[in-house]
């Protein structure tokens, strides 16, 4: 499929929907309109869940000095030869190394040093004897255990060697990441720009998110919804507030530039009041406009001024599926991020038959109980709560009737 094949959408306002794009050309016009954005350098505070732009190589040897990996004393090992409860060898305490101030001297035959973990390793010791195989006199000790040459001894590279790719890129920079970033001394870690997502949410009908119920009108749920799944992806939402369905408010929207992508949420099929589309047209193009898949079929999607905009149904089933299969996706490529769904999925059979019809992608609701698949309603794009009730979904593929039952399926995991 390549973007010519993509039927050019107009103003399809109470015309209904002239041409469906399949969901695989949706995704090829995706492909080939996004780009990850360019990379920047952000302190170590603000690394986490960022994506890493660059392999990091270490300049250094971690650690860079020989120490102790336990409590006790820095010995020559062979002071200790058949040492034990009943034949204790006797060794002189020359002094102490601790984090941060070692030993000032060198230890010799028959001498020690007292030595705390993490400490410096003294000049002339080769080992440490835990203090439990210590008996502490006044200015000497007693070795009651014996140990080996480089027992409880940590050495210079252990952990990372100089020269060492240490993190590969692209990398979403976990916890643990940052703390070997630290520790080979990057204060500064190159990322990519975190994509700007401006959410447009229109409807006269709706309350701010959070808001009490009232007659003949509906709290949002869409934008924390959406909210939630940029900042998963990568990016960070700019969403001022709900507007009307009024052209000028929804035109000054979407031709404020501070986004790398924009979505609309509502306003996207062909109704009277469903401007978002013309307006897309108008000002830049509408490259797509209804998409052969259940639910989220009034979908589109398009190009202002070199971005990438999206047209989702206001329906809350339908805001979500679009997101992920199209929206989503786009963030991920633009952060650095792989661009399949961040779900987990797993091969396993259905309880009861799925039904769907051919020429049509569907993204079923289901729920997994012992071990099987049971779908859910495929239909009510407006009822949230199939999701929260769902375990996962199954893409029925647009070649496909279905499946039948005890069929093994891919489920895709909300968790």
């Amino acid at each position: 499929m390549n973007e010519s094949n993509i039927p050019k959408p107009t103003d399809v306002r109470m015309k209904g929907f002239a041409k469906r794009s399949s969901v695989g050309a949706c995704v090829y016009w995706i492909d080939e309109h996004v780009s990850r954005l360019a990379a920047e350098q952000v302190s170590l505070d603000d690394a986490h869940q960022r994506v890493l732009a660059s392999d990091i190589i270490s300049s250094q040897d971690v650690p860079q000095f020989t120490r102790s990996m336990m409590d006790g004393f820095a010995v020559q090992a062979a002071d200790t030869a058949g040492a034990s409860n009943y034949q204790p060898q006797q060794l002189t305490v020359l002094g102490e190394s601790v984090p941060g101030k070692p030993f000032d001297g060198r230890v010799t035959q028959g001498t020690a040093v007292r030595i705390m973990t993490g400490a410096p390793l003294p000049d002339g010791a080769d080992s440490v004897l835990p203090a439990e195989q210590v008996q502490i006199e006044a200015d000497f000790i007693l070795a009651q255990g014996q140990v080996a040459p480089q027992k409880h001894v940590g050495f210079p590279g252990e952990d990372i060697q100089q020269g060492t790719t240490v993190l590969t890129a692209p990398r979403t920079l976990r916890p643990q990441d940052l703390g070997v970033l630290s520790s080979i001394g990057f204060s500064q870690v190159p990322v990519f720009q975190r994509p700007q997502v401006r959410i447009i949410v229109t409807g006269n009908e709706l309350l701010p998110p959070g808001s009490a119920t009232t007659p003949f009108c509906i709290v949002d749920a869409n934008s924390p919804m959406l909210s939630a799944l940029i900042s998963r992806d990568g990016g960070h939402t700019i969403h001022p507030g709900i507007l009307p369905d009024d052209p000028d408010s929804i035109r000054a929207a979407l031709l404020d530039p501070a986004a790398d992508i924009i979505i609309v949420s509502g306003g996207s099929s062909v109704g009277q009041e469903d401007y978002a589309p013309s307006l897309l047209a108008e000002l830049g193009s509408l490259d797509i406009h209804g998409i052969a898949m259940r639910p989220s079929s009034p979908t589109g999607m398009g190009l202002l001024d070199g971005r990438l905009v999206f047209l989702l149904p206001g329906n809350p089933v339908s805001c979500l599926c679009a997101y992920d299969f199209f929206a989503g996706r786009a963030i991920r490529q633009l952060s650095g991020l792989p661009t399949q769904w961040p779900y987990p999925s797993e091969k396993l059979p259905l309880a009861q038959k799925l039904v769907s019809a051919i020429g049509r992608t569907d993204y079923a609701r289901v729920k997994i109980i012992d071990g099987q698949v049971h779908p859910l309603a495929i239909s009510g794009a407006s009822v949230l709560t199939s999701t929260t009730a769902a375990d996962g979904f199954v893409v029925i593929d647009e070649n496909l009737e279905g499946y039948p039952d005890n069929c093994e399926v891919t489920v895709f995991r909300y968790n």
